[in-house]
């Protein structure tokens, strides 16, 4: 029976990396992947002249970037798009209050800075928490100490619900009070306008790929392991295992034997969230000039609060907005017209009649999708930073983990990913390797 070096299960950016890496160090690798493309949750759509990406869209923060030097060097075009993880100022937002009316500079200027005296507090309040506390439990103690009145409170704390629901895809109920911990951004923000999955393209020239193989189980052992999928069987001294946290909790995917603690223990305490971007173009540009976001505080905002201005990428006018957290979970079942139509309710309260159908909508839905089963990780109450990391640990020496749930610096995100693949690849090789041959020539 044939046999590899190293078999790598999932052609997302992780897997892709850490194959690129093995194979140029002369290893046999091939790389099973269930769908019929590869890229995983990078996904980029083209159709009546539009390019869409559906999965990852932004690098957060290109200082230092390996994400960043990587498209630079396969020539990705980039276009500067900073929101800063849900700041409340630094770039032009347009807010709204609850009756719908805009806020003058200075009514946002006095919020902006509450945000950021309450943001003083709680980074305190987290650092002495208890191992059990929700980040729901954290900001409540951080708002109580402030002393201010009702009303005042009520916005810094319907902001702080947002924030955890557009970062995290998460209830901020549900989410651990170190869950936002990792919420820093190092320079500019980047998107791009020809699409994320050139990235993936380039990392996937020379690789042997195999499409449409789903897997079902890996077993591992001393003499290395075997990979069943619907086309059969392959072995090999390695794997690395790079499916999401959704699929590896699945009882679809059987890792045997079961994986041991500490990875055991960190699987159990995190969970695929509930988040899925809303992209819906215009004839028109009826919405207010020069702003990168647009936010409405209120009631009115419980789902759609939030807009962002994507028109300078492609020159069409576009908004985005994102159905996160339960606002995702409540509308899973809803065709994109439904959502369209609930979207652009909210949008009449701020700018009446001119709000004109959309030309196109683009909803996505990675909750049902089954070899994701959510867009990326979160931790629960209960868990701590380090069970990304731990996540990683190698199994038997033989099964590695990868992908954005293992890389604590900068979970959920495409680097994550590419520095989880970096990782495998080092601990699969015994040596170091300089994380710049990623993006070096591919394998022969």
């Amino acid at each position: 029976m044939d046999r590899y070096d190293t078999i790598v299960i999932g052609a997302g950016v992780a897997g892709l990396t850490a194959a690129r890496l093995l194979a140029r160090a002369g290893r046999r690798v091939v790389v099973l992947e269930a769908r019929d493309r590869i890229g995983g949750r990078v996904w980029t759509k083209r159709d009546q002249g539009l390019v869409t990406d559906l999965g990852a869209s932004w690098i957060h923060g290109i200082d230092d970037s390996p994400v960043a030097a990587a498209a630079d060097a396969f020539g990705m075009p980039m276009v500067e798009f900073s929101v800063g993880g849900f700041q409340p100022d630094g770039r032009p937002i347009a807010y709204y209050g609850p009756a719908g009316e805009r806020l003058s500079d200075d009514e946002a200027l006095a919020f902006a800075t509450d945000v950021h005296a309450a943001d003083a507090v709680l980074r305190d309040v987290v650092a002495t928490s208890d191992p059990d506390a929700s980040y729901l439990d954290v900001t409540e103690t951080a708002l109580a100490s402030l002393g201010w009145d009702p009303g005042r409170l009520e916005v810094v704390r319907e902001y702080f619900q947002h924030r955890t629901e557009e970062q995290y895809g998460a209830w901020i109920g549900d989410l651990a009070a170190h869950g936002l911990d990792d919420d820093s951004i190092d320079g500019d923000e980047v998107v791009f306008p020809d699409g994320y999955d050139r990235l993936p393209e380039h990392l996937a020239a020379g690789l042997d790929i195999r499409l449409e193989h789903v897997v079902s189980h890996v077993r591992w052992g001393q003499e290395g392991v075997s990979v069943r999928s619907d086309q059969g069987v392959l072995n090999a001294g390695s794997v690395v295992v790079t499916v999401p946290v959704g699929v590896l909790q699945s009882e679809h995917f059987v890792i045997e034997p079961a994986l041991p603690e500490p990875v055991a223990g960190a699987l159990s305490r995190l969970r695929m969230n509930a988040f899925e971007k809303v992209v819906l173009r215009f004839a028109t540009k009826f919405w207010d000039e020069d702003v990168y976001a647009i936010r409405q505080q209120g009631p009115g905002g419980q789902w759609w609060h939030s807009w962002y201005d994507l028109t300078a990428l492609h020159g069409t006018p576009t908004l985005l907005t994102f159905a996160a957290g339960p606002a995702a979970r409540a509308t899973r079942d809803w065709d994109d017209a439904a959502i369209a139509r609930s979207v652009l309710v909210q949008l009449r309260r701020l700018y009446g009649e001119r709000v004109e159908p959309p030309v196109h909508v683009r909803v996505t839905d990675w909750q049902s999708d089954p070899y994701a089963c959510g867009s990326y990780a979160y931790m629960t109450v209960g868990s701590t930073t380090s069970d990304h990391d731990d996540l990683a640990t190698a199994v038997g020496g033989v099964l590695h983990l990868a992908g954005e749930a293992t890389w604590t610096d900068d979970p959920a995100t495409v680097t994550a990913a590419l520095c989880s693949g970096h990782r495998a690849a080092v601990n699969i090789l015994g040596h170091d390797i300089p994380i710049e041959d990623v993006w070096a020539d591919p394998p022969a």
